[in-house]
């Protein structure tokens, strides 16, 4: 997908033509958000952004950026992959490869909150703006909030959120709020509880932010009693992918018993599709989007 004359051209026209990137972007043929079989599949390439470039047994799958270039490509080119979620300089180089037409495309806005750190929590806008999203033609903004109830960096991020809904919602672009649950355990280790009752509950903080709820999605764990979940909103959702690593069948079962939920209109996946196990990203991919297109 990515062959070593394409290679050397993007690398080219990085150095020589930045202008490229908003020609790029502003020639992009768009579509409508869901088709007519009114469901969503994403590859997610965000990670790095995060200080994150582990994949399943892989330290540093997603290091190496062309690597994960002609991943990203080689997803997008299956049957079934609606668009992707990434970050600007990875949305850009798809841009200037030529390989997002056609394709929904979320750009990441909060990658401040590095993994590990200790103002993890406190997630900074580091990526897209509102204004940036729109610029750049692409179709809506996502965000990632973790609610620390003892942190309090998460009421930093819960008004950088409420914010950048506010503002994609004036401009009629999708805000896709990753929220989950989380706590930091004697040792300050940070994990997201996968509890039903702390998804609910964070799932109605979400969906109240910011002025208009009109253009938000959510996107969530699959945990357990997923109905009940559910239950809890009428905005449409994603699943979360995650990295199941040797889990994959049955994380994979899960995403199937979900989808059946009105509610539930996709799936957004990155590292257990782009950087399988068993190393084939063209079966991994096409197993997911058969799960989120019903065959």
């Amino acid at each position: 997908m990515l062959d070593d004359a394409q290679f050397r051209k993007l690398l080219d026209t990085r150095a020589r033509h930045p202008e490229r990137v908003a020609e790029a972007a502003e020639e992009r043929r768009r579509r409508p958000v869901l088709g007519d079989a009114g469901r969503l599949f994403l590859v997610a390439a965000d990670h790095p952004a995060r200080g994150i470039v582990k994949a399943g047994a892989q330290p540093l799958a997603m290091a190496d950026r062309r690597a994960m270039l002609h991943a990203a490509m080689t997803a997008l080119a299956q049957p079934g992959v609606d668009g992707i979620l990434g970050s600007p300089d990875i949305i850009e180089d798809l841009l200037l490869l030529d390989a997002l037409h056609d394709k929904i495309v979320i750009g990441s806005m909060n990658r401040g909150g590095l993994s590990g750190a200790i103002w993890e929590i406190d997630d900074a806008f580091t990526g897209y703006d509102a204004d940036a999203i729109e610029e750049t033609n692409l179709d809506g903004g996502k965000m990632l909030l973790r609610l620390v109830y003892d942190d309090p960096g998460t009421l930093e991020t819960i008004e950088a959120c409420a914010n950048a809904i506010s503002a994609l919602s004036r401009r009629k672009r999708l805000s896709m709020l990753e929220v989950l649950p989380a706590s930091r355990d004697a040792n300050g280790v940070l994990s997201v509880s996968k509890k039903p009752d702390d998804m609910i509950k964070a799932i109605g903080i979400g969906s109240a932010l910011g002025v208009s709820s009109a253009y938000t999605w959510l996107k969530i764990h699959v945990v357990d009693d997923m109905e009940r979940v559910m239950c809890a909103t009428t905005l449409p959702t994603l699943l979360l992918g995650g990295d199941p690593g040797s889990r994959a069948a049955e994380v994979f079962a899960g995403w199937r018993r979900a989808l059946a939920i009105p509610q539930v209109r996709g799936l957004v996946a990155g590292r257990a599709l782009l950087f399988p196990e068993h190393g084939d990203v063209v079966r991994a991919v096409s197993e997911a989007a058969a799960i989120v297109h019903g065959a």
